[in-house]
């Protein structure tokens, strides 16, 4: 017996009508999944720093922000054959439609058909799901799951154990696993090196547990908020440099402790004057630095070519290099057998209702990760 045909649902959902302005719960109508898209439950999200800073700027409006997320599928559009309801779903930012040239190439993780979506709109029909009486509210990131419910493209969707705990396990489908990817993928960290992460949130906490599951003998953390050097060393952090306590450069404070730089750098604040600040303290010759921040101003960044002269690299880094669909399974399986944490990340658990006091939270640099959990 077929499945009844999907219908527009009205749920709650957090709206963002302004830049900076505290999020509405409004009742929203959302549409049926189309072709190829799903629509689902959202069972647990949580905060990242780029919703943040996309509520923060003027950006599009209104909109409904949230991309980290765990769920539960409630129904299935046209030609949709690799879900059916009731499976458990992480909801990724970037898709994995598994035909384009990036995807078979087997050298990238950024899909031409589903990569970031930067205007508010499905990728497939360039259209919005949601509305408030008629009004169109924009999706952020393709995803949108400050919402009970949501609708993404299949590819935009991973599938995943029903044993995993979606109320954990939703941190995977974008911080952790970046930060984790950034130096196994993309820096492919060596046992013994030494390595220097700029920004001790989520993600550079990440970058540390995976420079530690690797073996890298220092790992430094450099961050000015005392509250998150705190338990820093919980992730792999063997010591950390306040530069608010040095009357040196920073970059001359990293050199002298690491006898002329560290052999990897991390950026993990989105400041692109970081970027330079993370060049000049990795070594000549084979020094590399992976940038991962996301910069709310100033997207253009600058260093000196000598840097280059002398053998530095400079890697971009999206979602730590990790295709979705082929490679998110076999992380949440490696956190279900105890080999990766999660859960030390996660300082706050709130109720959908609280979203506002997360964003405020976040703001003021008092948590790693607030997870939001959706009404049951």
């Amino acid at each position: 017996m077929s499945s009844p045909t999907p219908q527009v649902i009205t749920c709650k959902a957090a709206v963002a009508w302004g830049a900076g302005e505290a999020l509405v719960m409004e009742e929203v109508q959302l549409s049926p999944p189309q072709p190829m898209e799903i629509r689902i439950k959202v069972v647990s999200t949580s905060l990242c720093r780029s919703d943040l800073s996309a509520w923060e700027s003027h950006a599009i409006f209104p909109r409904i922000f949230g991309h980290e997320a765990s769920g539960i599928v409630e129904s299935v559009g046209d030609e949709v054959t690799e879900f059916k309801e009731g499976d458990h779903v992480l909801t990724v930012f970037i898709g994995e439609c598994t035909q384009c040239r990036p995807c078979t190439s087997g050298k990238s993780n950024i899909c031409q058909v589903l990569g970031l979506e930067r205007k508010g709109l499905m990728h497939s029909d360039q259209k919005t799901r949601f509305s408030v009486k008629g009004k169109p509210i924009y999706h952020y990131c393709a995803v949108s799951s400050f919402s009970e419910y949501t609708v993404v493209h299949s590819g935009c969707a991973v599938k995943i154990s029903p044993h995993a705990p979606l109320e954990k396990i939703c941190l995977l489908s974008c911080g952790v696993a970046a930060g984790l990817g950034a130096a196994w993928n993309v820096a492919d960290v060596s046992k013994g090196s030494t390595v220097v992460i700029f920004g001790l949130g989520t993600v550079g906490l990440s970058v540390a547990q995976g420079a530690k599951l690797r073996g890298a003998s220092r790992i430094i953390g450099v961050d000015n908020n005392p509250q998150k050097c705190e338990n820093a060393k919980t992730f792999g952090i063997t010591e950390v440099v306040d530069p608010n306590s040095h009357k040196e450069p920073i970059t001359q404070v990293i050199k002298r402790i690491t006898d002329g730089g560290a052999d990897f750098s991390f950026e993990c604040v989105g400041d692109t004057d970081m970027i330079s600040t993370a060049l000049q303290s990795c070594c000549d010759g084979w020094g590399l630095t992976v940038t991962l921040g996301v910069p709310k101003v100033k997207p253009e960044i600058s260093a000196h070519y000598a840097l280059f002269l002398m053998g530095r690299t400079l890697k971009g880094s999206l979602f730590g290099g990790w295709k979705p669909k082929s490679d998110l399974p076999s992380l949440v399986d490696k956190y279900v057998n105890k080999d990766i944490q999660i859960d030390e990340y996660i300082t706050h658990n709130l109720s959908f209702d609280d979203i506002n006091k997360a964003f405020n939270l976040m703001k003021e640099g008092k948590c790693l990760r607030c997870v939001i959990h959706m009404p049951r």
